[in-house]
């Protein structure tokens, strides 16, 4: 399915120049596959997974079970079957990286435009703010949170990723607005007695529509990662909700008798997120402006 998702894609897009520049990646229309892939079963976990992620078929026999026809991922220290746990904690995982990078983009696009098109003091103040982010740990900023707090649910987490991973975005964007600005066209659309609101909504937003895209798309991945270091930590979703990261947690202590139960989440984490990487790399491509239109 994901396969013909991808042809049907690659069709659809060879009639634009953008998509076929987009095509033109050496891994583009591999990654987009794995994404699809993952994004299907995670939609359809119930009919994808044998098992409910929770379910223990025999806690004493069926622990730590290496691969076979009817676990073909094995099973873990739980007796949980490991890839119905892969199903649903793609739910989970994918959500979380989803959601936050979005939350992050969004916050991150609206601080860049409105320090990059007022500047002076507005200017100043934000991108002091944004320095003072980028120059704490986020890993730290979470943990700080979590210990006063306490372990976080899941709309919590992404609120917190979310709200900690604006500032780099915020510099790209202020960087192409301060160019912009000064442009005719924002010449032309003060000359016509647009307000400020207007000409970042209208004119200046969709001009920095592609590094917005393309910093949704690394950022999924690298929310996916931080995710995942919090779940294994203790401090991220919290068991028996599955996700990658604590998949890797209740694994790790059982890597020499059932590497199967880490390793498994594990290659689904890297390949996801290397395929988000190939993915972002090619619509890096594809929205450059100073490639030439064939």
């Amino acid at each position: 399915m994901a396969a013909a998702t991808v042809r049907w894609i690659q069709h659809r897009a060879r009639q634009a120049p953008r998509g076929r520049r987009f095509f033109r990646h050496p891994l583009a229309a591999l990654a987009l596959g794995v994404l699809i892939f993952f994004s299907v079963i995670a939609l359809a976990a119930p009919l994808v997974a044998p098992y409910l992620a929770t379910h223990q078929r025999d806690i004493v026999l069926l622990q730590n079970q290496p691969p076979s026809w009817l676990h073909p991922l094995g099973t873990d220290l739980y007796s949980h079957d490991v890839w119905s746990r892969i199903v649903y904690g793609a739910r989970v995982s994918l959500a979380i990286g989803a959601l936050a990078a979005v939350m992050a983009v969004l916050a991150g696009t609206a601080v860049g435009a409105v320090s990059g098109y007022f500047r002076r003091w507005v200017d100043a103040g934000l991108m002091r703010l944004v320095d003072v982010g980028l120059a704490l740990p986020r890993i730290l900023l979470v943990l700080v949170v979590v210990a006063l707090f306490g372990r976080l649910s899941v709309v919590g987490l992404v609120l917190l990723i979310g709200g900690t991973g604006w500032f780099a975005t915020s510099r790209l964007v202020r960087a192409e607005v301060l160019g912009l600005r000064e442009r005719a066209f924002v010449d032309a659309a003060h000359a016509l007695g647009a307000g400020p609101g207007r000409v970042i909504a209208r004119h200046l937003l969709p001009n920095v529509a592609a590094t917005v895209i393309i910093s949704t798309t690394l950022g999924i991945g690298h929310v996916m990662l931080l995710e995942a270091g919090l779940s294994f930590l203790g401090v991220g979703v919290a068991p028996p909700t599955p996700s990658w990261g604590n998949m890797i947690a209740d694994g790790a202590p059982q890597l020499v008798a059932a590497p199967w139960s880490a390793l498994a989440p594990g290659a689904a984490i890297a390949i996801v997120v290397m395929a988000l990487n190939a993915v972002g790399d090619a619509l890096r491509d594809a929205l450059d402006p100073r490639q030439e239109i064939p």
